[in-house]
């Protein structure tokens, strides 16, 4: 791999969107390459979006991602996908959790959460891979865990031995949660 590999992660604040680009940079670092995180929070603390870039290669300059760069978008949440879709660049992937979170406006009844968002991304020509994380965070036993079953989903996309991975996991993720996000990261890499 010796282009930089751009990645960036959307979500809404709570999914864990912060730990899943410390995975990630790690996974990077244990693999040799230099590595640049940036985090832009929105209004998080409120479930409001939160979109961070992670950045690795052998020499990267910036950490920011600018629209049609994104070699994988690790989207959390369908709307925040439909967001950010124009990142993805040519020959990238959209690697989507099909949980719907309802923005503060569809809440109160301001709005409608759109329909058919994979179906509108798809249209768009961008390569859409879909997974209920959620389904998997709690068959390994934590709804929490849906991040780390979105990385094994993404692991599967990077030329990256799996074994790295899973050392970033046990050198990141507090003890106490360690085993149920292992067994997540492995139903996402199936």
């Amino acid at each position: 791999m010796s282009k930089t590999t751009n990645v960036m992660i959307v979500g809404v604040g709570g999914q864990g969107t912060l730990l899943a680009s410390r995975i990630i940079g790690n996974v990077a670092i244990k693999c040799g390459f230099d590595v640049k995180v940036s985090e832009v929070h929105g209004m998080s603390q409120r479930g409001g979006s939160v979109v961070t870039y992670v950045k690795f290669g052998e020499k990267v300059h910036s950490p920011l991602i600018s629209e049609g760069e994104a070699d994988i978008l690790l989207a959390f949440e369908q709307l925040e996908a439909y967001r950010y879709m124009q990142y993805v660049g040519k020959g990238g992937k959209l690697l989507v959790n099909t949980q719907q979170m309802d923005p503060m406006p569809v809440i109160t009844g301001a709005a409608q959460y759109p329909s058919d968002i994979l179906g509108k991304i798809a249209a768009k020509g961008v390569e859409v891979i879909e997974v209920d994380a959620l389904a998997l965070a709690l068959e390994a036993g934590n709804v929490k865990s849906v991040n780390v079953a979105l990385i094994g989903l993404m692991a599967k996309h990077l030329d990256i031995d799996k074994q790295v991975w899973l050392d970033a996991l046990r050198d990141t993720v507090p003890a106490k949660f360690l085993e149920v996000n292992l067994k997540a990261f492995e139903l996402g890499y199936r």
